[in-house]
């Protein structure tokens, strides 16, 4: 599409009753990122109330309409999802602008690639809208959905806004709420200390006038934040109610989970009694079946839990029942799939059959082929994979055949234990679920699929290619194009993606791969430049984005040494002196490991004094460069031996990943500042 096109979704699909829409940009350097939000305005152009807007602090609304999603990992940036359902729209919403922002001083002309795409409910792509030059603004109105009609139509917008989040908002009618918590003063989400205010002269336009043959409506201009209307009750309402509170742009901060109570038991012998049982579990059937039952039962008494897993398959908000070994009709042979998920909204279905599989299986093609052609038949929306495998982009786990010529398209999507996994513990240690028996229930399903008999631990094998690769790397035998190289580079991107969702549970924090790469380079050519440059240097690479963290968190894997490097850089304060940064990163550290390396980063291809943490915290002095060259930031590493075998196992490659990297960000990182944009340094008085 193109800036100001317009065009009716039920011309593209048949399936728009639901639709994704996603926002997506890229950063050469692989880092930088936006927040996303949504406003669902009336016929005045305005919101009917602050309730109408979703961000980050109000991310679903009551009537499933709006769900935004988490971030996806893409090639070099995020992509942020947001679930729609139009069949429930109120009547009064006219129109839906998709938007987002940066903040910190950030601004959209220091992004490549910025686009929008949106997908139906069977997650067919639909449309694609690239937004070319966006300046200077800080944020953006990608696109909108609006009514004409009674049918749902997309506009390509691409509109910026100087101003920020505060004045698209407030242009909108929305009451920012300016205050917020001690680590954002000022409420606008930046930590920058500036207030969140609009004026008619700051704020961007709303509408592009003149660019589409059936504009909407457009919306009044702006007034001074101390003029814009507070929350107000819809008009149709007939009888009072507390107005809806007004959305903060402050993150909240979770508590941390309390302590567990002593327990009664006598000695370490007595085992507490487990919702689900392991003890019984014999065979692969059986843990599959178990597996299945345990999971379906907790999406359906935990709703938040099941939401959150059936949101990003295009499934709408209603009542859940979910079912197991249901017996459906496929030619001479019935066919069993291990689960149904159904829900119910408005008066229409949504309906997924799920195939589950555990320890090392791997799915079967035939097996998912007859139950996408069973959903077909049967006017089923999606069929859903689970296994200890992880989906990497561009590269399905299991090839189907989809006939196009079919009325009806059903949906196949993937989802690894390692993510159920992570969902739960998002809820259960950080986000909450409602009451102590909803927690109770997840707290149960978290120790059944880490339980070592349940054979849902996630990703945990290397593949057989890894000790040929090893080998041959250490015999200096491995050579450039070999298929086995290329397995150890997906194998990897399949353990980082995994690292990330556990350290991202653990932190109650986003935590994504960070990729660097050229634009227009697809996801095999990538991979394969990976394989060529593990053959020649013997080293596996990545880095995570973790979201409180000063800079990128380096993963280094070198195969000719056995030994694993995690690292990060501290860039130099805004303000100060040499010495002053040195001390205070000194004290920072205070209770970092002593075989932490530290080392000076300095302008220019010179190498900066470095040392072990033991050595300089009596003389952070040592850090300073001789001939006082300007510093730049500080790099932190630690060392660690790596793992040999294949397997997850105490010597394993997958388990000293994990224990490094959770070493790393548990005793490093958690003590950094995040900083602000580094200015030149002073020297130091005499």
């Amino acid at each position: 599409m193109t800036k100001g096109s317009n065009t009716a979704l039920s011309a593209l699909s048949e399936n728009t009753g639901s639709v994704i829409v996603s926002l997506g940009w890229s950063s050469p350097g692989g880092d930088g990122d936006a927040d996303v939000s949504v406003l669902l305005l009336g016929q005045d152009g305005k919101v009917r109330s602050d309730a109408d807007f979703y961000f980050y602090n109000n991310p679903v609304a009551p009537d499933g309409s709006v769900h935004l999603l988490d971030k996806t990992p893409t090639e070099d940036g995020n992509e942020d999802r947001i679930s729609f359902d139009l069949t429930v729209v109120a009547p009064e919403v006219d129109r839906v602008v998709v938007a987002a922002s940066r903040y910190g001083g950030a601004h959209f002309g220091e992004q490549d690639d910025l686009r929008v795409t949106l997908s139906d409910a069977v997650g067919e792509s639909l449309l694609r809208f690239t937004i070319g030059d966006p300046g200077q603004v800080s944020a953006i109105i990608f696109g909108e959905l609006y009514r004409r009609e009674g049918d749902w139509k997309f506009r390509a917008v691409g509109q910026g806004y100087d101003s920020g989040l505060a004045g698209l908002a407030t242009d909108f009618g929305v009451d920012i709420d300016d205050d917020a918590d001690s680590a954002d003063e000022d409420g606008d989400g930046d930590g920058d200390g500036t207030t969140l205010a609009a004026t008619p002269e700051t704020a961007g336009t709303a509408e592009p006038a003149g660019l589409s043959p059936d504009p909407a409506p457009e919306p009044e201009p702006a007034a001074a934040l101390d003029a814009v209307p507070a929350p107000r009750r819809s008009v149709d309402e007939t009888r009072p109610r507390k107005p809806a509170a007004r959305p903060r742009t402050a993150k909240k901060r979770a508590a941390p989970p309390s302590a567990p109570q002593k327990s009664l038991a006598e000695n370490d012998s007595w085992r507490p009694a487990r919702l689900f049982p392991l003890s019984a579990l014999k065979s692969d059937r059986d843990r599959e079946m178990r597996a299945t039952s345990v999971l379906l039962s907790v999406m359906t008494q935990v709703p938040r839990f099941g939401r959150r897993l059936t949101a990003a398959f295009g499934a709408p908000s209603g009542r859940m029942e979910t079912f197991t070994e249901v017996s459906l009709p496929h030619g001479d042979t019935p066919r069993r799939p291990d689960g149904v998920i159904r829900i119910e909204r408005a008066g229409k279905l949504w309906t997924a059959l799920v195939e589950t599989k555990t320890n090392g299986n791997a799915l079967k093609a035939d097996q998912v082929q007859a139950y996408m052609d069973i959903a077909a038949r049967r006017g089923y929306e999606a069929v859903i994979t689970v296994s200890n495998d992880v989906a990497l982009e561009g590269s399905p786990l299991v090839d189907v055949r989809i006939d196009r010529r079919r009325k009806h398209q059903v949906a196949l999507w993937h989802l690894s234990w390692a993510e159920v996994a992570h969902q739960a513990q998002l809820l259960i240690r950080h986000e909450g679920v409602g009451n102590a028996a909803r927690t109770w229930l997840l707290q149960e399903l978290l120790h059944y699929l880490q339980h070592e008999n349940s054979g849902c631990h996630g990703f945990q094998n290397m593949g057989s290619a890894w000790v040929p690769v090893r080998n041959g790397i250490n015999d200096e035998t491995l050579c450039q194009g070999d298929p086995r190289a290329l397995e150890v580079v997906e194998s990897w991107e399949r353990l980082i993606r995994q690292v990330c969702l556990r350290l991202g549970g653990e932190l109650g924090q986003k935590v994504l791969p960070a990729q660097r790469v050229r634009r227009g380079t697809d996801h095999g050519t990538r991979r394969m430049q990976l394989a060529d440059r593990l053959c020649l240097e013997g080293r596996l690479h990545a880095e995570l984005r973790v979201e409180q963290a000063p800079g990128l968190l380096t993963i280094g894997a070198d195969l000719r040494t056995g030994r694993l490097r995690t690292s990060v850089e501290v860039p130099a304060p805004e303000q100060g002196y040499p010495l002053t940064w040195a001390k205070r990163l000194m004290r920072r550290l205070g209770e970092a490991p002593a075989d932490l390396h530290v080392e000076t980063l300095v302008e220019g291809d010179a190498v900066g004094p470095r040392g072990t943490l033991e050595r300089l915290r009596p003389e952070p002095a040592d850090l300073l460069p001789k001939n006082g060259t300007q510093i730049t930031g500080f790099r932190l590493s630690l060392l660690k031996g790596m793992g040999s075998t294949r397997g997850n196992t105490e010597s394993g490659f997958i388990r000293s990943v994990d224990d490094a990297v959770h070493r790393f960000c548990t005793t490093v990182v958690v003590h950094l500042d995040q900083p602000l944009p580094r200015r030149a340094a002073q020297k130091e008085p005499v």
